[in-house]
Order: C-alpha cells, then structure tokens, then sequence
C-alpha cells in the first residue's frame, strides 16, 4: 500500500477527492477499458470500498459488489467512474446511477473527456444536494506563474524516453518503497489516473502553459529537509506533441534527481512513427541539462524499464547490459521491484 500525504493547506487550487471510493464499472468487457479502476485496486486499495457493476460487465476488480445505498451505509464518500469508454463519453445509462449515487450523498469523480458538469439535469441535482461533481482532467483555478525559488525538501520527477512507459507506476513503486524504509515520502499526481489513486494533484497535461511550472511547484511545496515528493512525470522530452508539458513540469518541479522511465523494444514513438524514440542516455543527459536550469545540482540516479514484452531470461540480461553501460541502477518496477534505485537516492541526494 503506497501512503498518500494530503496536499499543503497552502495549495487551495489542488484537486482532492475524498476516500473512500465506490468503483463504478458500468457494463464494461475489456481490462484495457477499466486501467483506471485496476489502477485504483493496484495501488490505493485501502481507498477502495468496494465496486458497482451493471448487468453484462464482465471485468471483476476482486472486491465487493456493493450498491449504491449499501456502499453510503458502509461510508463510501465517493463514486469513482473508473472506466474510459470510447470517446470519453458517459453512456445514457450511468446518468441515473450518477443521480441515484449523489442521492445517497457520495460526490463524483471521473477522468472522461465530457466534463460530469456538462449534463444539465446532473449539475443542478448535485448543486441542489451540496455534493461535488469533480473531472479530473480540467486543472483547477488559481494556478500561479512559476516564481523559481529553491524550496525544502527533496523531489524526484519521473522522466520518459516516450509516453506510456511506466512514469506512473515507477513513482508509485518508489514512494512505496521509501515508505516501507521508514522515509517520509509522498506520491504527487499529475495525471488522471494518479489524482484518482492520491486522492488529490494537478492534471498538468491540461494546465495552460504558462502556468505549468506554477502548478509543479504548487504541486510540491516546502516541505522537511529530509521528505521526499515522488513526482510522476508526463508524456517526454522527445516526444513532437508533448514536449512542452514534460519541460515546464520539469523545471516546476525542481528535481533533485530524475529516474528515466522506457519500454524494452519500443523503437517508434507511440501513434508518431516519424520520430523514433531516442537512446536512453541520449534522453538522461537532455533531461539532466535542460532541469538544471531550476536545480543545477540535479542528477539521474537510476532507469525503469518495462519488460513485459521480454522473457524473464532476457529481462535479466536486458537489465544488466544496460547498467553496465550506463553505469546506473536499471530495474522495472514490477518485475524486479526498485529497491537498487532507492539505495542510490539515498547514497546520493
């Protein structure tokens, strides 16, 4: 279980959605449709009290199947949409389950394109009964121009050779393994599916770009000497579409150290295959340079890789290779855990 510190009593603009969750599912058929949910049972499962499925949905998170009127008597605070169905739009449906569960007094929180807000009759009900309609993607108002300054603490920012590599899950997998050391560590989300895991962050994929670093460092405030805030990362550096919000939230975040996240066998960026992705150490010293504008004393202390696409014999001698030439710790997060990461954060930084 990863420990999730709420956000600074300084940061009103941060999204918070309270716990626990009820995991709405719908009907859906596919695993890759439902990330988000499973994303949710992975990594915050003491947040999630149980699921709600309707008829035909034949994904099953291995929780309780509660309804909406068992899951507020249980203390459910919030229904959590935790599917993306094509386009992004609720289907006709989920309306009267959405009404049923603000009724019952949960909020709701969704990552889907088409804003909760948007449907009139559901906007009203939820104003009319004081609960929160909460879209995780839209950033929240208030986000301030960068100031720069140097503040206390340490922070690590996942960093990518592409989107989609594991930025997420190595995050979450070093806060939990800092936490299991007895180091004080918070997990700070910045995408979708990390908000709805932490409970709380800044969609910095969505922020306008001159408040992006704003937002990072809003994100990641002050905080002890010796806390660590694990910063998930963006989309990359290298990436035609996504580069800009991977450099503000690079300079915003003032990393100490960056962990560059990659998927073994990726040759192409991802829906880009123009642009092909770089060499790992090619993206280490780009990410490295451009992040000492904010913190010169900034360093990689270690690669993530995903292996999934590799057999465990492969993975092991992928892994070595790369350390060897790299000279740094090279682990993925879940085959082999990132424990040898971890010992060079705390040698190092």
């Amino acid at each position: 279980m990863t420990e999730i510190a709420p956000p600074s009593p300084l940061s009103p603009a941060i999204i918070r959605i309270e716990t626990p969750y009820l995991i709405f599912l719908g009907a859906v058929t596919s695993r890759n449709a439902a990330k988000t949910a499973y994303g949710l049972r992975d990594w915050r499962p003491e947040a999630c009290l149980g699921q709600l499925r309707l008829p035909g949905c034949s994904e099953n998170l291995g929780i309780a199947d509660l309804s909406i009127e068992d899951a507020a008597r249980k203390g459910a605070r919030t229904l959590v949409v935790g599917v993306a169905p094509v386009g992004g739009r609720p289907e006709p449906s989920w309306i009267a389950v959405f009404e049923a569960a603000l009724e019952a007094g949960l909020d709701i929180a969704a990552g889907l394109h088409t804003r909760l807000g948007e449907n009139e009759q559901l906007a009203a009900l939820a104003r009319r009964l004081g609960r929160r309609l909460t879209d995780v993607r839209i950033p929240p108002p208030g986000l301030p121009i960068a100031n720069g300054r140097k503040r206390i603490g340490k922070r690590l920012l996942t960093v990518g050779t592409d989107c989609a590599v594991g930025k997420k899950y190595t995050a979450l997998a070093l806060s939990k393994e800092l936490q299991g050391r007895g180091h004080a560590a918070s997990f700070r989300a910045t995408g979708q599916t990390g908000i709805l895991i932490a409970g709380s962050g800044i969609p910095i994929d969505a922020t306008v770009s001159d408040f992006t670093a704003g937002a990072a460092e809003m994100l990641s405030p002050d905080n002890h000497p010796g806390h660590w805030d694990i910063i998930e990362g963006q989309g990359s550096l290298f990436h035609p579409a996504y580069a800009g919000v991977s450099l503000g939230l690079l300079h915003g975040s003032q990393a100490d150290a960056v962990v560059v996240c990659h998927e073994a066998g990726r040759e192409r960026i991802f829906f880009y295959n123009d642009y092909p992705v770089p060499d790992i150490a090619e993206c280490i010293d780009l990410n490295v340079r451009l992040g000492r504008l904010t913190n010169p004393a900034l360093r990689c202390v270690g690669v993530s890789v995903n292996t999934s696409a590799l057999a465990p014999d492969e993975r092991h001698s992928y892994l070595s290779d790369l350390s060897r030439r790299l000279c740094l710790p090279c682990v993925d997060p879940i085959a082999t855990g990132v424990s040898p990461i971890v010992d060079r954060m705390i040698a190092e930084v």
